[in-house]
């Protein structure tokens, strides 16, 4: 279903240019160089970068399938790097990818990178347990803006949302999962009006979609970045490429470039991962698992679920699932 030789033909065409995997094992050479060509820790043929919501995570429940966890195991087992790039919190990740990659098997020595909050906080994890959370302070929301957003959802919005308390830099509210999509989004428009009007009497300039509203210095440094199950409420700054950026300087730190990457995501906004990979000299491909939003025209490579021969009503983590296990098999050989 997944037309894994066709895929094996197209990432032995693409391999070239990117990020490198300090103390993971590296698979059989034969089996990497059929599928990839030359494949060592210090230099991977492939590294993935991975948006958490939508391609790995279902929207809808929130959680992970077994058969991605099982995947992502055996990718990073098998020397390719696993980084996430993501708006959740490092809590989400704790407790709904690494516990459950480390339950599945995770061999010591593997390492992964979690970056969180759209790049304001990050942390790696082995099969011991997750390192050290790092916060960048100076991209916080904050604290009195985040305590009067908490206390307007406990008041008039708590039967459809709920304020995230896990997050650390971002300010978020998210959808409760009985709330019906279309119900949750109409609520959701009055939310980011009022945490608009909110915002500017906090004398904090922002910005959502195409309504901008300064501060008193014409300055914006804030956005309401509203998605299908949520609304951050996040520093400008922040974003997918600023999540890129420290992957690259993760994997560096670690003596790692790849030589490829493949970017996935589920919105428009998660092409900024590509973007600066691809303005920075990396060779990059990005999935899109929800292309139904539109596909923009890219100077790169865009693989939706038909370039897995599958029909268009594959999308999410049906299809992030279904690229995962397609690049594990190539690496099987």
């Amino acid at each position: 279903m997944c037309h894994i030789g066709a895929t094996r033909a197209r990432l032995s065409r693409s391999a070239g240019a990117g990020c490198q995997n300090g103390g993971m094992t590296a698979p059989a050479a034969n089996a990497a160089s059929a599928a990839f060509g030359a494949h060592t820790p210090s230099a991977p043929a492939l590294a993935l970068l991975l948006d958490v919501d939508g391609p790995v995570a279902s929207p809808v429940t929130r959680d992970v399938k077994p058969e991605i966890i099982s995947d992502l195991v055996a990718l990073a087992a098998a020397g390719v790097p696993v980084i996430f790039n993501t708006g959740r919190s490092d809590a989400f990740i704790r407790e709904q990818v690494m516990e459950p990659m480390i339950a599945a098997g995770m061999p010591a020595g593997t390492l992964i990178h979690a970056i969180c909050e759209k790049g304001a906080v990050w942390f790696s994890y082995t099969a011991s347990g997750p390192g050290p959370v790092h916060v960048d302070h100076e991209l916080a929301v904050p604290a009195a803006f985040g305590d009067d957003v908490r206390r307007m959802v406990a008041e008039d919005y708590a039967s459809h949302m709920f304020f995230d308390e896990t997050k650390r830099a971002m300010v978020s509210v998210e959808q409760h999962i009985g709330v019906p999509s279309s119900e949750y989004l109409a609520e959701q428009e009055l939310f980011d009006e009022e945490a608009m009007g909110l915002m500017e009497r906090h004398g904090l300039g922002v910005v959502r979609l195409d309504h901008h509203a300064p501060n008193s210095d014409d300055q914006i440094d804030y956005r309401v970045d509203p998605t299908i199950i949520s609304t951050d409420i996040e520093s400008v700054r922040l974003g997918k490429d600023l999540g890129a950026s420290r992957a690259v300087e993760l994997l560096a730190a670690q003596g790692i470039t790849p030589q490829a990457w493949r970017t996935v995501g589920d919105s428009r906004t998660d092409y900024a991962m590509a973007d600066w990979l691809h303005h920075n000299d990396h060779l990059v491909k990005h999935v899109d698992v929800r292309p139904a939003d539109g596909v923009p025209v890219k100077p790169y490579d865009i693989l939706t679920a038909a370039d897995l021969g599958l029909d268009a009503t594959v999308i999410h983590d049906d299809a992030g699932g279904a690229f995962l296990h397609s690049w594990r098999e190539a690496l099987a050989g």
